[in-house]
């Protein structure tokens, strides 16, 4: 297809795939599972998970199955939210657990990831791209526009241009089932954190904890709430990682965010970040630091700049400005 519209931050600055040689690289998100003790219920939870909706290319680089001795346990999903499981099934409570985000691209990665979670093995060139379709492509893009109608709009207040933007995903709308945009807002609160990113993350975790019990139990695929998970006879240590709020999700934001920002979405597990306007003095995703490829951060996450025209890009903030 024709050449993208954006450049991924190359492999020398952020080297995800081919770094994951050793435990403290290998790259993890929460997951959902349940433990299966009578076999004969597998088949019958694989054909309930298809009709669910829980399934989803996500997950698709692991094993649906682990059996450990004589327990088989099934990944259910990456959801936010605890699954509501089939009643006439003698099964577990459904867990959370760390599962590796990327399938496993050398023999060494294997044999770690498999300690996690049994892992598909799916070695590739190490200058063979991310394949992206022309309707993904579009998605972007349609991010991208988003923004800049946004940040157009504060031509006429007094605000930072900063705008930054979290869509439903392109292909698994069950991590999110409405999009997010937030405003820089440090000038008219007079708070010197409201950043555009700080506040896309605040407006997701308000309304991630807006969830009721009722609507939990009406839409599984809706994130719970701590007052919830008592409801559902779910204890706290198997609800350990459901405040993750960007996992799986995917930020747009016009100018690069700052290091203070970078590590909220790394703390976030957000999976990419896509930014217009470079801030190579305080950026924190590649200007004056790449936060997610330090050495010994417990998530990683990708970043591509997006190249647009000269005259349709974001307003240019002072080099020294933290976005």
């Amino acid at each position: 297809m024709a050449t993208l519209p954006f450049t991924v931050t190359t492999s020398n600055k952020l080297q995800i795939d081919e770094e994951e040689e050793s435990m403290e690289d290998i790259r993890t998100m929460q997951a959902w599972a349940v433990d299966i003790s009578n076999s004969k219920y597998i088949a019958t939870m694989l054909k309930w998970l298809k009709q669910s909706g829980l399934e989803s290319d996500t997950l698709s680089h692991l094993k649906r199955i682990r059996k450990r001795d004589s327990i088989s346990t099934l990944l259910l999903s990456v959801s936010s939210s605890v699954p509501v499981l089939p009643t006439n099934i003698d099964i577990g409570d459904p867990y959370q657990i760390s599962v590796p985000c990327n399938p496993a691209l050398t023999q060494t990665a294997l044999i770690l990831k498999n300690t996690l979670w049994p892992t598909v093995y799916a070695p590739r060139r190490k200058w063979e791209p991310e394949k992206w379709s022309i309707a993904k492509v579009q998605w972007a893009r349609d991010a991208i526009n988003h923004i800049l109608r946004n940040t157009a709009e504060t031509a006429s207040s007094d605000e930072l241009p900063v705008v930054a933007y979290v869509p439903k995903p392109f292909e698994d709308e069950a991590l999110l089932s409405r999009s997010f945009t937030a405003k820089d807002t440090r000038i008219s609160t007079g708070h010197p954190l409201r950043h555009a990113a700080m506040n896309i993350i605040r407006n997701v975790a308000d309304w991630r904890a807006q969830t009721t019990p009722a609507d939990l139990l009406s839409d599984p695929l809706k994130p719970a709430t701590s007052s919830s998970n008592g409801s559902l006879g779910i204890s706290g240590t198997s609800c350990n990682g459901v405040n993750y709020l960007l996992t799986g999700l995917t930020l747009f934001i016009t100018h690069e965010p700052c290091i203070m920002c970078s590590m909220a979405l790394l703390h976030s597990r957000v999976k990419e970040v896509f930014y217009i306007v470079p801030m190579p003095r305080t950026g924190g995703c590649g200007g004056s630091a790449c936060l997610p490829a330090l050495k010994g951060v417990n998530h990683r996450y990708s970043i591509a700049h997006w190249r647009q025209k000269e005259g349709s890009a974001p307003a240019h903030l002072d080099e020294q400005i933290d976005a």
